[in-house]
């Protein structure tokens, strides 16, 4: 991964929103000096919640940090640990946790850090803590290593389209390519937008495209927009589609501007989400502190786990200190109830969203085998060299810190039968019947019939 193969550059990054208004938005958080960040201390004092026997040997080095979120269901642990003093229970009192403007300045922020007026860590698409420890996306191409320490959550993720495609453009696009190549010859190409490049929901969507013989590169037009500006944009019939996670796909058809072709969870079900990363010098310098937030961390994914408790989940990040955002748009799909806004409805738990186990087990680990999907998938698309797949073990060795998950798993006391004994989850199969094995990635590649990499 070295940098002299790198296939673009920080600022091919930043012009790929296409409309102005779009791109003023995205430039604003990249370009110019960090955003302000909205931190929410909403909780009652530190001193009024209960604190664990934490033992001497445990003790964090510190009680503070301050941590990114986006305004989306991945980031509920973070806010959940906060707001029921999880964090506090394991010694730190304060964790500060700040809204980003959008993803591009969760990365700001998060190089110039907590000391600068950044932030220690966060939220995280994936593989965006391998982009910018490699450098690939930040000013000057500076490596700024990081640490990934547990994955936040699985699915809760969809793709919207807008209403004038209804009864065309599904799930499956097998057969669609015409309507593609009309758009397209017509002057008005179908556009999509996912809110960072190269990173989990551009895959989604891409993987979606590309399963039904759809061109990503050639038929569509991508465009980089913030999470909660999505909506807003298909108002306003700039684009055809995005990909993100709720609350933000199901709002549309709730506010009848369009409707959901895909749940992410129909396209690899129990899929990987997104992740708790922190700078790796935070870490290195406070090893019982990041094992103390693990912990609260795990505790707010098990207690988000319990339906019986999504109602209050739903208080929580609706109010406008989180989300901000009517609660009904949020209730129904955590309880894994969707109107897919076309005459299709899903009513099943499975496909919720998922914090600390799903049907294939662990949650909160971060398996190595699926950030190797995700750099495979970089290759796929060109984001990344194809000798990265030589060097990605090495690479993801040095990134992922599953063994601090494990620890804070055992020292918390958690069960045995919930702490994984294999970084590999295994072969993972997607809709379309494409298998992805971990231990012969450069197959999955030569599987794919569309793809940018030569293999």
């Amino acid at each position: 991964m070295s940098q002299s193969t790198n296939p673009f550059s920080r600022r091919k990054f930043l012009v790929t929103a296409g409309a102005s208004a779009v791109g003023s938005v995205l430039l604003k958080g990249c370009l110019g000096n960090p955003p302000e960040m909205t931190s929410q201390n909403t909780q009652s004092s530190p001193s009024a919640i209960p604190v664990a026997n934490v033992s001497a040997g445990e003790a964090p080095e510190t009680t503070k940090i301050k941590l990114g979120y986006i305004p989306i269901v991945e980031a509920a642990p973070l806010i959940v640990a906060k707001e029921k003093g999880f964090f506090a229970r394991y010694g730190m009192t304060e964790v500060d946790i700040a809204k980003q403007a959008n993803w591009g300045a969760a990365r700001d922020n998060l190089e110039i850090g907590s000391g600068g007026g950044g932030v220690d860590g966060g939220q995280w698409q994936m593989p965006m803590p391998y982009l910018i420890s490699e450098g690939k996306i930040t000013k000057g191409n500076v490596k700024i290593p990081m640490y990934v320490l547990c994955q936040l959550n699985t699915q809760g993720n969809g793709i919207a389209i807008a209403s004038k495609h209804k009864g065309k453009i599904g799930l499956k696009l097998a057969g669609t390519k015409s309507i593609f190549d009309g758009l397209k010859s017509s002057g008005t190409q179908f556009t999509a937008a996912y809110t960072f490049p190269h990173a989990n929901q551009d895959f989604w969507i891409r993987y979606w495209l590309a399963a039904g013989g759809i061109d990503p590169d050639k038929e569509v037009k991508l465009l980089t927009v913030p999470a909660a500006q999505t909506v807003a944009n298909m108002k306003t019939g700039t684009m055809d589609a995005f990909s993100t996670g709720d609350p933000w796909p199901f709002r549309i058809v709730k506010d009848g501007i369009g409707y959901m072709a895909a749940l992410t969870a129909e396209i690899w079900k129990d899929h990987p989400e997104e992740y708790l990363a922190i700078r790796a010098d935070w870490v290195d310098k406070h090893p019982k502190a990041t094992k103390a937030l693990l912990k609260g961390i795990m505790e707010a994914q098990k207690w988000c786990d319990d339906f019986n408790n999504r109602q209050e989940l739903v208080q929580i990040l609706s109010s406008r200190n989180y989300f901000g955002v009517p609660p009904e748009v949020l209730l129904e799909p955590f309880m894994g109830k969707y109107d897919m806004g076309d005459g299709r409805i899903i009513d099943d738990k499975s496909m919720a969203t998922y914090y600390w186990k799903d049907s294939k087990g662990s949650v909160s680990y971060p398996y190595k085998s699926h950030d190797l999907w995700f750099l495979t998938e970089s290759v796929r698309w060109g984001f990344l060299p194809v000798d990265t797949m030589t060097n990605a073990k090495q690479l993801i060795d040095k990134v992922n810190r599953e063994d601090l998950w494990r620890e804070a798993a055992k020292e918390a006391g958690f069960a045995a039968a919930d702490i994984p004994t294999n970084t590999s989850r295994g072969i993972e199969e997607f809709f379309d019947g494409i298998k992805f094995d971990p231990a012969d990635p450069m197959a999955y590649l030569k599987s794919l019939k569309i793809k940018t990499v030569q293999v």
